[in-house]
C-alpha cells in the first residue's frame, strides 16, 4: 500500500467515524418528534441532493457498468442505506444515543465471524479480543449482569450492527471500475427507492412531522454529513487502507459518542459505562492488533 493512500486512508476514517459519532446523538433527537421511517427516507432524499452535483456526470458515463452490477449494489443499498438506518432510527426509540454507540462498536466481531467463513484464520489474539468485548456489550445492556435481558433498542442497534457489518464486508468485493461517487449515488438512490413504499405507510397512519428548527437541523446533519460525506469518507478508506485498518478507527466511535451525548444530551456515562466502554475498545483494539 503506498504510503501516500495510507496517510489519506486514516484521517477519511476518522471523519467518517466522528460524524457518525454525531449522528447518534441526532438520531437520539429525532425520536420523539419524527418516526423512524420518514426520519431516514428524508436523510437519503437530502443526501441524494447533496451528492448530485457531484455525481451526476460519473452515474451517467458509468450507466451500463452499474446496470450490470445492479444485483450487488442493490444489496449494498439493501444493507449500507435501507436497512442499517431505520434501524438505528428505530433503536433510538428506546434506548440511550450512548449505548447506541457502544453496541455498534461491537460490529467488528461480526466482521470477524464473517471473516472466519470466509476461509481467513483469526487466530487466538483476536478470538481472545472478541469475546472480550462481547463480555464488554453484555455488561452494558445487561446493566452490569451477564444477561440477556436486553430493551427493544438494544436489540434494534444489534440488528443495526450486523446490517452495518455486512455493508462493509461487501465494500471489500466492490466491482473494479466503479467510480467512488457513482457508487455513492447509486446506492442511495436504490435505498430511497426501497423505502419508499415504508415511507407511504407510515405517512398514511402515523402521519407526518412537523418542520421546524429542531427538526430540520438533525435531518439536515444525518442527510448532508452523516450520509454523504461520512459515507463517501468511509467508502474511500477501505479503497485506500482496507477494511480492517479502517475498522480500527471506527473503534473510536463509542467514546465520540459518550463525551457528544454528555455535552449535548446530559446522559452520563457511570462506572459501568465506563467499564463497558474499556472492555469493548480493550477487545476490539486486542481483536484487530498484528
Amino acid at each position: 500500500m503506498p504510503a501516500k493512500g495510507a496517510g489519506l486512508g486514516l484521517p477519511l476514517a476518522l471523519l467518517a467515524t466522528v460524524v457518525w459519532s454525531g449522528s447518534f446523538v441526532a438520531t437520539r433527537d429525532l425520536a420523539d418528534s419524527v418516526p423512524p421511517v420518514q426520519a431516514v427516507f428524508w436523510r437519503w432524499v437530502i443526501a441524494l441532493a447533496a451528492v448530485a452535483p457531484f455525481a451526476a456526470r460519473p452515474f451517467r458515463r458509468q450507466r451500463r457498468l452499474l446496470r450490470r452490477h445492479l444485483g450487488f449494489l442493490a444489496l449494498a443499498s439493501l444493507f449500507g442505506v435501507a436497512l442499517y438506518n431505520t434501524l438505528v432510527h428505530q433503536a433510538g426509540l428506546t434506548t440511550s444515543a450512548t449505548n447506541m454507540g457502544m453496541i455498534m462498536a461491537a460490529s467488528p466481531v461480526i466482521m470477524a465471524v464473517y471473516a472466519r467463513c470466509g476461509g481467513e484464520r483469526l487466530g487466538p489474539r483476536r478470538v481472545l479480543g472478541t469475546a472480550v468485548a462481547v463480555v464488554g456489550v453484555l455488561l452494558l445492556v445487561g446493566k452490569g449482569e451477564l444477561t440477556i435481558d436486553f430493551a427493544a433498542g438494544d436489540l434494534w442497534m444489534f440488528a443495526a450492527a450486523l446490517s452495518f457489518a455486512s455493508y462493509s464486508a461487501l465494500l471489500k468485493r466492490r466491482p473494479e471500475g466503479i467510480d467512488p461517487l457513482a457508487f455513492l449515488f447509486a446506492t442511495f438512490l436504490l435505498g430511497t427507492l426501497m423505502l419508499a413504499p415504508a415511507y407511504g405507510v407510515s405517512l398514511a397512519v402515523q402521519g407526518g412531522f412537523p418542520l421546524t428548527p429542531g427538526t430540520a437541523g438533525p435531518l439536515l446533519y444525518v442527510g448532508v454529513l452523516s450520509s454523504a460525506v461520512a459515507f463517501f469518507a468511509w467508502n474511500r478508506a477501505i479503497s485506500l487502507i482496507g477494511a480492517a485498518r479502517a475498522g480500527v478507527v471506527y473503534y473510536l466511535q463509542p467514546v465520540c459518542v459518550a463525551l457528544l451525548s454528555a455535552a449535548l444530551l446530559g446522559e452520563r456515562l457511570g462506572l459501568l459505562g465506563g467499564v463497558s466502554m474499556a472492555l469493548i475498545l480493550g477487545g476490539v483494539a486486542l481483536s484487530s492488533a498484528r
